[in-house]
């Protein structure tokens, strides 16, 4: 009677298995194969946001296990072996029934598992050895297909449209964080933005992203980024606060994230209320520094280089300029990264940071984020979502990066 509203190719999956296969057997060469709990991860792997699990054996088809939706399974995935569990100890026999046996070592991804339902999976199934799998996943969904970075170039498309076309023609001084913040949530829905944010730390959340007019920029902040935020409420520390105004001589930041078909780009526009001439020296400096610093750190996203020798570039370019007291955030909200992965989730594999060796390899795809905090004035700086090519990062959420002027009676 129904059908799917869309599908992915097996061929498409087949890349992720072996993508997964290779990185597992190199970093968990003990591990017979994945067990696999994300919903997220699932979805990537058999096309269908599965409550449940998927087998993945280092050869042979993979099983998808769902705990309900069984026939939407069958409608949205090709996966040929799809069978219905309820508990933990039941999945050994499934598998069974289906002429695979768990090897004595899996791999599993347990950053998706609480502590409670960790403990439970190896008191229910214990004949098998439980060893991380995080690693191999991240490492394999790293690198993007020619189908993934179709749907991000359309996600940083329709991003760009926004910040830089639309919401000029709507947003003024006068407005709230939040008013400013409704008005973008409205014109991303309406180019199909879908929503959600999707995050790897547990506890984490994110909702459309944050926007700062002036102080708000260095508020202290829990979230993980240097971009400070009032936030609506204490219990959701997003979007901006309604009770803070975007006042004329005011910068205004704003971090974004576009969610697309599973796929997110992320980006970063600064707008000032008032003339560019009226725009305080010292933040138009750290600003003309933030977008010459990202284009240097793009034309060094190569494959085979080194996130920590970009990391310890862009560091060292602010102290030659004089901006290391706030780049990357000022005080607590400092944080040790100038950038980081991003494709099913923002914050992904892998991050620039210091400590970081492992190098780059083509179609990984990164945003980078060199932003200033300045006392009294607020955050400026840019950001922008880039594809790892042999020529140097390629964005894919739009190349200009100038700061936008509103003045009053606009918008």
């Amino acid at each position: 009677m129904f059908k799917p509203v869309a599908t992915i190719l097996r061929s498409e999956l087949e890349g992720r298995w072996e993508r997964c296969r290779h990185h597992l057997q190199r970093l968990r060469p003990e591990a017979g194969g994945l067990l696999v709990f994300s919903r997220v991860l699932i979805y990537w792997l058999s096309g269908h946001f599965a409550n449940g699990a998927l087998w993945l054996p280092l050869e042979g088809e993979p099983v998808l296990l769902v705990r309900k939706g069984r026939e939407r399974a069958e409608m949205e995935s090709p996966l040929e072996d799809i069978a219905s569990f309820r508990s933990f100890k039941e999945i050994p026999g499934v598998l069974a029934d289906m002429g695979q046996a768990l090897p004595d070592t899996v791999a599993v991804d347990m950053s998706s598992l609480s502590w409670e339902l960790g403990q439970g999976l190896a008191q229910k199934i214990p004949n098998c050895a439980f060893v991380p799998g995080d690693g191999a996943l991240m490492r394999a969904r790293a690198v993007k297909s020619d189908w993934e970075l179709h749907l991000m170039r359309l996600a940083g498309k329709r991003h760009d449209f926004v910040l830089r076309q639309r919401l000029p023609e709507r947003i003024r001084p006068g407005m709230s964080e939040w008013e400013v913040a409704s008005i973008t949530l409205q014109e991303f829905v309406e180019q199909g933005h879908q929503c959600i944010n999707r995050v790897t730390g547990p506890g984490e959340e994110f909702f459309l992203g944050s926007f700062a007019a002036g102080d708000s920029g260095n508020y202290p902040t829990v979230i993980s980024g240097p971009v400070g935020v009032r936030g609506m409420h204490p219990a959701a520390p997003e979007m901006g606060y309604a009770g803070k105004v975007w006042q004329q001589g005011e910068v205004l930041v704003a971090d974004t994230m576009f969610f697309l078909e599973g796929y997110h780009t992320d980006k970063t526009q600064v707008y000032f209320a008032g003339s560019q001439g009226a725009l305080p020296g010292q933040a138009g400096e750290a600003f003309a520094f933030c977008r010459e610093l990202l284009q240097a750190m793009a034309e060094r996203l190569k494959p085979g280089a080194v996130p920590a020798e970009i990391y310890d570039y862009a560091a060292g370019q602010a102290g030659q300029h004089g901006w290391s007291e706030g780049f990357m955030g000022l005080g607590e909200n400092k944080v040790p990264f100038v950038g980081h992965g991003i494709g099913l989730f923002v914050d992904d594999f892998p991050p620039l940071t210091g400590k970081l060796k492992e190098p780059l390899q083509e179609n990984m795809t990164l945003a980078l984020e060199p932003k200033v905090g300045l006392p009294g004035l607020g955050m400026v700086g840019v950001e922008d979502t880039f594809v790892v090519t042999p020529e140097g990062g390629r964005s894919l959420s739009g190349e200009e990066r100038d700061m936008i002027s509103i003045e009053s009676g606009s918008g």
